[in-house]
């Protein structure tokens, strides 16, 4: 049994790689025959590798293989046909390489950082780029675009990137937060006030996005919070949330007993209300092995 002082302490320790209970999966949904969705979770290390050594094993020191950062992201290609499948792919994987590589900053900064900030901001904008370059190679130039919502765990503090409509939802203490804001035409019109809630719900514009990686426009929104063993990360594109009330999410993350059980369960509940366009999610915890 913990005594109050290890209670604490535990609470404050990074969890483990064994104590991440991560699942991500994606579906086309019931009515498209393409999948342009993609979605991926990645983990950068502080590792060292012995190429060449006369010692042996037991004489070697350990070496360290501690996780610097987490990351899942998820994106939704725009247009249909080959560029809106190629756009989410070009998104994630330019992302995730720039973030692979710009290690200096997981070594120099502590979870609080501001350069983290700016390595979203960076990661963003070569993501842009190289969908618009994309475009030209494989789409005649037609544009060709899509939503990129990027997770990163970078223990006390997480950041999350968003450029476009897919969402990220934060579970902590039977409360359900969507602290992502949907970057579309209707939403404007909303935080306007010309549109209700209910009128932007039902919009034409509801799906027609304001800002998008490879779009007319791209405005990413780098948002840092405080993460902690108490809190359930959910991102998920529309395909889902077309389908799945906020107060189902919450029912489903507040009686999850696996990140894999969830996401499974919400993708049914998707599936079961109609299923129209292509569903993503990733759920993400903390669980500690005693």
């Amino acid at each position: 049994m913990l005594t109050p002082a290890k209670s604490a302490a535990a609470q404050t320790t990074k969890p483990r790689d064994d104590e991440l209970d991560v699942y991500g999966l994606s579906h086309p949904g019931n009515v498209r025959a393409e999948n342009q969705d993609h979605f991926l979770v990645a983990t950068i290390h502080k590792r060292v590798h012995v190429g060449l050594t006369n010692l042996t094993q037991q004489q070697r020191l350990p070496m360290e293989d501690e996780r610097l950062a987490i990351f899942a992201m998820v994106a939704d290609g725009v247009g249909g046909g080959e560029g809106g499948e190629e756009a989410s792919a070009t998104a994630l994987e330019v992302a995730m390489q720039y973030m692979a590589e710009s290690t200096d900053c997981y070594y120099r900064g502590d979870g609080a950082d501001p350069q983290f900030i700016q390595l979203l901001q960076d990661a963003a904008i070569k993501s842009h780029e190289a969908v618009i370059a994309r475009a030209r190679e494989v789409v005649d130039g037609r544009s060709m675009a899509t939503t990129l919502t990027l997770w990163m765990g970078v223990w006390p503090y997480c950041y999350l990137l968003q450029v476009g409509d897919s969402r990220y939802y934060m579970f902590r203490e039977g409360q359900l937060t969507q602290v992502s804001r949907d970057q579309t035409i209707a939403q404007e019109l909303l935080d306007q006030g010309v549109f209700t809630r209910a009128m932007a719900a039902r919009s034409q514009y509801s799906n027609v996005l304001s800002s998008a990686i490879g779009g007319d426009a791209a405005v990413p929104v780098i948002t840092r919070l405080r993460n902690d063993w108490n809190t359930t990360h959910m991102l998920c594109t529309d395909g889902l949330t077309k389908h799945v009330p906020d107060a189902l999410i919450r029912e489903r993350l507040a009686t999850m007993t696996s990140a894999r059980q969830a996401c499974e369960q919400l993708l049914s509940d998707a599936l079961a209300a109609g299923g129209t366009d292509n569903i993503s999610l990733i759920i993400g915890r903390g669980v500690r092995r005693t």
